[in-house]
């Protein structure tokens, strides 16, 4: 678990740098493969605008990218069961 938070801490570290002026697809796509790649079973990805994670209507999870210039979000979430949904907006 503790491996997770960091390899997250780390990933949001460079998406919010790199991933800022990127396409939202393009940056969830990179996000999962390496998601994908640590051994991860079960998550989820959702894109989401500022003004939704500011009013709280936003999935709850960690932040790991931005994308359309800052505009959009990208949320990691934990799921229990075994579906990866990638939700997008």
């Amino acid at each position: 678990m503790r491996w997770l938070i960091v390899f997250a801490l780390v990933l949001c570290n460079f998406s919010l740098a790199y991933g800022a002026i990127k396409p939202c697809e393009a940056l969830q796509a990179e996000i999962a493969a390496k998601i994908d790649t640590a051994g991860v079973k079960s998550y989820g990805l959702t894109v989401v605008k500022n003004e939704e994670i500011e009013s709280g209507t936003a999935v709850k999870g960690e932040i790991v990218g931005s994308c359309e210039a800052g505009a959009k979000k990208i949320i990691y979430t934990k799921n229990q069961g075994l579906a990866k949904p990638n939700a997008t907006d």
